[in-house]
């Protein structure tokens, strides 16, 4: 049975961290619902590519125009099964709304499924949920979520109800181990790190 899924995306968030998941779980029958602060549905954000080229960090091109189908003033966080926070630069501003650390906070105090990835882990940080938890993130955000609590783990990780990953390139094994949370029956390698294990 399909799952009601909120998304919050943001300006210059990862191209394919937003389009991938987005279409795969509707893909598979869930409910959907990308958001961004102060922004309505109808409204785009304009998303960013990521890219290494041989330099110590990676370079950004102009991504597509991503359409919200949801508005976040009139998200009711209970109203949603789970929450996916994909990465690229919009976690860095987007923890800065009180609406989105709320909603991020009900999640966890609800022990509902929550997908992270790249820099998304940023969010939870800032929302101060990740103490505890085995997690991880992009590896230049490895200091902040550290910080915020929890153990780093070089790989894709699932611990209770989250599941994050480093990047875009996690996105098989990130997704399959998402859609096991959230009931979903996905055949996948054994590449993930399972915090109870």
């Amino acid at each position: 049975m399909g799952k009601n899924i909120l998304m919050i995306v943001g300006d210059f968030g990862e191209d394919a961290e937003i389009l991938v998941p987005f279409q795969a779980l509707q893909m598979v029958g869930h409910e959907v619902h990308a958001v961004c602060p102060d922004k309505e549905a109808g409204e785009k954000v304009k998303t960013a590519i990521h890219d290494f080229r041989g330099d110590q960090t990676y370079m950004e091109a102009r991504g597509h125009d991503f359409e919200l189908n949801a508005t976040m003033a009139d998200v009711d966080p209970s109203d949603y099964d789970a929450l996916v926070v994909p990465g690229g630069r919009a976690p860095e501003y987007l923890r800065t709304y009180e609406e989105v650390i709320e909603a991020v906070q009900h999640f966890f105090e609800a022990d509902k499924p929550v997908a992270a990835l790249c820099h998304g882990p940023q969010i939870l940080a800032a929302a101060g949920v990740l103490d505890g938890y085995q997690a991880t993130s992009y590896p230049a955000c490895r200091p902040e979520c550290e910080a915020a609590g929890c153990s780093w783990v070089d790989g894709v990780v699932r611990d209770r109800n989250l599941v994050t990953g480093q990047a875009w390139p996690d996105h098989p094994e990130w997704l399959a181990e998402f859609m096991t949370v959230l009931g979903d029956e996905v055949s996948h390698g054994d590449a993930a790190v399972l915090a109870d294990d």
